[in-house]
């Protein structure tokens, strides 16, 4: 389901996702025109467990991973980013508060897919 990119929007906080070509990621995040693209090129994928982007866009660059291993009697996810910030100084100066956004999204959003998992969604 992590890599089923049109149900993203099931469960990434306001966020769309499609595949476009056959390496190429284009997710949206925000309610148009309020919001940012960001574009990712798959570096590396052994479904279903690994997946590695290089994300290529404007305002979100760097790495990305999944690992989705077997535990228990389901998975375990290990969602990691390598993101370079930017805007430069105001971007560093930014950052604190929007990390604590960011950090928060992302559980918000991991719990959501958990839960579409779980019900075999």
């Amino acid at each position: 389901m992590i890599t089923d990119w049109p149900r993203h929007r099931e469960w990434m906080f306001m966020t769309t996702a499609r595949l476009v070509g056959d390496d190429t990621v284009e997710a949206y995040t925000g309610i148009r025109p309020f919001g940012f693209l960001d574009t990712m090129t798959i570096t590396h994928w052994e479904p279903p467990r690994l997946l590695r982007v290089l994300h290529t866009g404007r305002l979100v660059r760097g790495r990305g991973a999944i690992r989705v291993t077997p535990e228990g009697g389901g998975s375990r996810v290990i969602w990691a980013e390598e993101l370079e910030l930017p805007f430069g100084p105001l971007g560093r100066a930014l950052w604190p508060p929007a990390h604590a956004v960011s950090v928060a999204l992302a559980r918000y959003s991991l719990r959501r897919l958990g839960t579409l998992a779980a019900a075999g969604a």
